[in-house]
């Protein structure tokens, strides 16, 4: 019964992490001129 709940749980989680075309909050598609795409690591970890 365990490994099924994990397997489950294992699925779920891959099937999150495989739509590259959206963000995943809003939802809204990723276009190559946002203003995202351009944005380091150190830039983000300042943002925060």
């Amino acid at each position: 019964m365990r490994l099924r709940t994990l397997l489950a749980v294992l699925a779920l989680l891959g099937a999150a992490c495989t739509d590259t075309r959206h963000y995943p909050i809003s939802g809204e598609v990723c276009r190559p001129d946002d203003p995202v795409q351009d944005l380091s690591v150190q830039q983000c970890a300042r943002a925060s």
